[in-house]
C-alpha cells in the first residue's frame, strides 16, 4: 500500500495530527488510481493517505486520522455507496466525496441525499476537486472560529455557575442582582429540574453574608420527625436513636443562609414551626425548652402552586405571605429554548473534562432532535442526556444514535403521541378539569370555585347539570 504525505501550502488547513489539519484519504480498488489522485492532491497542497482497502479507510475514520475521504463508486466487496453509509455510521462528522466513471445528475442528487459531500466524475478535474477541498478547508476554519466564539460566549454568559442568555433568564439574573443584598426571605418557584438550587446559591454568593455558611435541606426527602431534628436540632435522649445532642441547620448556618427545597411538601405542623423561625428568628431543639435566637436568611423553593395549596388548605396562608415577600420565578427549559445550544456547550465542556473526551459538538440532526424535544425534566434532563451521550459516544460528534431511545423516536413536544391523542368536546374537557380541581381540593366546593375563578352557584349549577348527562355528551 502506497502512502504519501506532504506538507500543505500556505492558505490550507492540515488536519492530520492537529485539530486544524485537513488530511484526505484516497480510496480506490486500483492502486495506480490511488497514486495518481495522491499526486493531484500533492500538487494542490493537501495531505493524503492512500488505500485500496475500505475497512482500512473506516479504521482511519474511527481513529480520527482523516475527516475527508475520496472514494470510488465501483469497488469489489464494498462499493462507494456502502462505504458512505458505513463511514457516516462510524463518524457522522466525516465528509465523503464520491468518484465515478458513469456520472449522471440523478445519481449525483441521490448520493448527496444519502450524505455524500460531493459527487464528481472521473477523470477527476483538478480545478473542481480544488474547489471542493478549499470549501471544506474554509468550513473547518469557520467551525474552529465558531467554537472559539462559543467558548468565549459561554464564559460571558455564565452567571455564578448558571448559563443563560434568553430574555427569561436575563430577567431572573437581574432580579437576583437587585434582591441579593437586601433579602431576608425569598421564594423561588418553578418546575423540578429548572435549577432553583443554583439560583439560591447565586443569591447567597452575591449577598453580604456570602462568606458565611449556606445550608441546604430537601424537605420532601424526610418525614416530619426527622425533618424537625434536621432543621432545629435535638437533645440527647429526646427520641429513640438520639444518642447525642446536635444542633440543627438553622444553628449551623447562623449568620448565613438556609435553603429549604420543596417547602410545599411540608406538613401543617412543620409549617407552624417554620413560621416561628421567620417571624421571631428563634428555634427550639427537639426535647429542649430553651429558645435560641438565630440570624439566618431564608430561601425557600417549590414546584407547587402555593396559592392553590393555600386555597386547598394544605399550606398555611400566613407562612406563604411571609415566604413570598420576594418571589422569583425560574422558567422551564421549554420557555428558554434559546439557551439550549449554550447549555449543550456548557455540559459538553463539563463532561469532556469529567470523562477525558474530546467531543466537539453534535451533528445537525442530533441538534434538531434536542430542539424539538419538550424537556419535561428541564435542564436536569438535558444535562443527563449530554452526560450519557458523552460517556457512550466514540466519535468527535454526538449523533442521534448516541441519544436516549425516547429521543431517537420522539413522541412530540407535548409528550403525547398522535396515536393516543383523541379530540374531545370542550364541554367534556371542562368537566374533566372541574373534577380534577375538586379532587385537588378534596371535595371542598368553596375552595374549588375560588381556584376556578367562578361563583359557587355557577359551580353547583354545572355539577348538577353534568350529573344528569352521560359522560362525553355535549349540549346541542
Amino acid at each position: 500500500m502506497n502512502t504519501l504525505t506532504v506538507p500543505a501550502k500556505e492558505g490550507h488547513l492540515v488536519l492530520g495530527s492537529s485539530e486544524d489539519a485537513l488530511t484526505v484519504c484516497v480510496l480506490d480498488d486500483e492502486q495506480s488510481m490511488v497514486e495518481m489522485l495522491q499526486e493531484s492532491l500533492r500538487c494542490l497542497g493537501f495531505n493524503s493517505i492512500g488505500t485500496s482497502d475500505p475497512q482500512h479507510a473506516l479504521d482511519m475514520v474511527d481513529q480520527g486520522r482523516v475527516r475527508v475521504v475520496m472514494s470510488d463508486i465501483k469497488m469489489p466487496g464494498m462499493d462507494g455507496l456502502q462505504f458512505l453509509e458505513q463511514a457516516l455510521h462510524h463518524d457522522p462528522g466525516v465528509y465523503v466525496i464520491l468518484m465515478t466513471g458513469y456520472y449522471s445528475l440523478d445519481n449525483a442528487i441521490a448520493a448527496i441525499k444519502r450524505g455524500a459531500y460531493d459527487y464528481i466524475p472521473k477523470p477527476v478535474d483538478r480545478s473542481r476537486l480544488k474547489k471542493s477541498l478549499d470549501e471544506l478547508s474554509d468550513s473547518f476554519r469557520r467551525r474552529k472560529r465558531i467554537r472559539n466564539l462559543e467558548s468565549q460566549l459561554l464564559n460571558d454568559q455564565e452567571f455564578h455557575g448558571i448559563v443563560g442568555r434568553s430574555p427569561a433568564m436575563i430577567e431572573v439574573f437581574e432580579m437576583v442582582r437587585k434582591v441579593a443584598r437586601h433579602y431576608t426571605n425569598i421564594l423561588l418557584i418553578g418546575a423540578t429540574g429548572v435549577g432553583k438550587e443554583l439560583i439560591a446559591k447565586s443569591i447567597h454568593q452575591m449577598s453580604p453574608v456570602s462568606q458565611q455558611r449556606f445550608a441546604v435541606c430537601n424537605c420532601s426527602a424526610m418525614v416530619d420527625t426527622l425533618l424537625e431534628s434536621q432543621l432545629f436540632g435535638h437533645m440527647r435522649g429526646s427520641f429513640t436513636g438520639a444518642t447525642d445532642t446536635r444542633p440543627g441547620l438553622f444553628e449551623y448556618a447562623n449568620g448565613g443562609a438556609v435553603f429549604l427545597d420543596e417547602v410545599g411538601e411540608t406538613s401543617l405542623p412543620m409549617q407552624a414551626k417554620l413560621l416561628r423561625v421567620i417571624q421571631n428568628r428563634e428555634i427550639q431543639r427537639v426535647g429542649s425548652p430553651e429558645v435560641r435566637k438565630v440570624d439566618v436568611r431564608l430561601i425557600a423553593a417549590t414546584n407547587r402552586d402555593l396559592r392553590a395549596e393555600v386555597l386547598a388548605g394544605r399550606f398555611r396562608e400566613d407562612l406563604f405571605y411571609r415566604l413570598s415577600t420576594i418571589q422569583i420565578r425560574v422558567p422551564s427549559l421549554s420557555e428558554r429554548l434559546d439557551d439550549i445550544p449554550l447549555l449543550i456547550q456548557y455540559f459538553l465542556k463539563k463532561y469532556n473534562d469529567a470523562y477525558s473526551k474530546q467531543i466537539q459538538g453534535l451533528t445537525r440532526r442530533a441538534q434538531a432532535v434536542l430542539l424539538q424535544h419538550g424537556w419535561p425534566g428541564n435542564v436536569r434532563e438535558l444535562e443527563n442526556v449530554i452526560s450519557c451521550a458523552c460517556l457512550t459516544s466514540v466519535n468527535e460528534f454526538i449523533d442521534v444514535d448516541d441519544l436516549p431511545e425516547n429521543l431517537q423516536k420522539p413522541s412530540g413536544r407535548d409528550g403525547n403521541s398522535k396515536d393516543t391523542w383523541r379530540p374531545l368536546p370542550l364541554e367534556e374537557i371542562r368537566r374533566q378539569h372541574i373534577r380534577r380541581v375538586l379532587d385537588a381540593c378534596e371535595g371542598n366546593r368553596v375552595r374549588a370555585a375560588q381556584l376556578l375563578g367562578i361563583g359557587r352557584t355557577s359551580l353547583y349549577r354545572f355539577l348538577k347539570r353534568s350529573e344528569k348527562k352521560p359522560v362525553g355528551t355535549t349540549p346541542v
